[in-house]
């Protein structure tokens, strides 16, 4: 009877406590995350729960499953002992992982609660993910080296590794020159504020949104849901277009080849007209003037302002668009013209050659 209690007790004490622990600290948190509304740390602290439990029950099942005194578990206690010390280091990880995350999230919830400038939200916000991605790295490879390090035959091959570390350097120093290099220059773009999420780039005549910033790469994603992936080191090797540096706020041109006799002034009022009825105007700037002229046509631009990239473009369409209609309907003249005419005749030959073709003629013909 005891060789069948014994093994339950165990196992099931184990499980019962790490359960109980596991309620017991999500209770604490939901009651902190009752009275501290102002900070989503302790809410976003309630994801570690799993990860804890399932680490601390790793962790009590390794030092106690020997006092089963089961037979299979004798016959296998190595074997059992080693994968109860993957489980607890994985667990162990992915609970830092967890809780770095909740620190960090909630750092940004409240900078950008507090905050009312869009570009430098979107600056922590670039910060915060690659500082994610940068502690899950971390975190990841010192995991798979404890792991590694549990295994008698690996610590032998650690000491013949570190006696090589140097050539081991420089050669995977060698290999990776590319991937480090993307590695620094995720880092400088972070933190060096030459791009963010949410920044409005033009990138080999691609114009679009950053979508998502890695160690390694960065995504576009572009005006027709197209996303471009290229190497952060891009960024840092060639030059681009930010259209959210500095500010969001822009300014945009539209174009009209008219004909000479075109009303510029009315053009210009009804400009006005339509730039009132367009909610997407911010109203800070607009204009009208013949900019060029050619033997046939005048080029006349329109500006006209925005409080970001999205709003410009609705705002020139709607001007090109409204502009053109108004033009086809009460100023048709205006619209540029093709003139033909009936081609003309060859010029005649001169008189006096004339004159001398007929006399060698006739002189032929004498």
């Amino acid at each position: 009877m005891e060789n069948v209690l014994r093994p339950l007790i165990v196992l099931g004490g184990s499980i019962v406590l790490t359960l109980v622990v596991g309620w017991l600290v999500d209770l604490l948190l939901r009651r902190a995350d009752d009275r501290h509304t102002e900070t989503p740390l302790w809410g976003l602290l309630r994801r570690c729960r799993v990860p804890l439990q399932v680490a601390l029950g790793a962790a009590l099942l390794r030092g106690t499953f020997r006092q089963a005194e089961f037979g299979v578990v004798d016959e296998h206690a190595a074997g059992i002992g080693q994968v109860l010390t993957l489980v607890l280091i994985g667990a162990s990880a992915w609970l830092v992982v967890r809780i770095a995350t909740a620190v960090v999230e909630s750092s940004y919830t409240r900078y950008a609660a507090a905050t009312r400038d869009p570009a430098r939200v979107r600056r922590v916000r670039t910060q915060v993910t690659l500082i994610q991605r940068i502690v899950i790295a971390v975190v990841g490879v010192v995991a798979v080296a404890a792991m590694l390090l549990t295994f008698p035959a690996m610590r032998t091959v650690g000491a013949s590794m570190l006696a090589s570390a140097g050539v081991l350097g420089i050669v995977a120093g060698i290999a990776a020159q590319s991937t480090l290099g993307n590695l620094f220059a995720g880092l400088q773009i972070a933190f060096g504020d030459m791009v963010r999420i949410g920044d409005t780039v033009v990138v080999d005549g691609e114009w679009g949104t950053v979508e998502e910033i890695t160690l390694t790469f960065l995504a576009v994603r572009t005006w027709d849901e197209r996303r471009i992936t290229m190497p952060v080191s891009y960024f840092t090797s060639k030059p681009f277009e930010n259209w959210s540096r500095g500010g969001v706020q822009m300014t945009g041109t539209v174009f009209f080849h008219l004909d000479h006799s075109a009303p510029v002034h009315e053009m210009r009022e009804k400009l006005h007209d339509v730039l009132r009825e367009c909610t997407a105007w911010d109203g800070r700037d607009w204009s009208l003037a013949v900019t060029d002229t050619t033997p046939s046509t005048m080029v006349v631009r329109a500006v006209v302002t925005a409080k970001d990239a999205d709003d410009v473009w609705t705002v020139r369409c709607a001007v090109r668009e409204q502009l053109i209609a108004w033009l086809c309907d009460r100023h048709p003249y205006a619209l540029p013209r093709i003139v033909t005419a009936h081609a003309a005749a060859p010029p005649l030959e001169h008189p006096e050659h004339a004159d001398l073709g007929d006399g060698h003629h006739r002189t032929g013909r004498g």
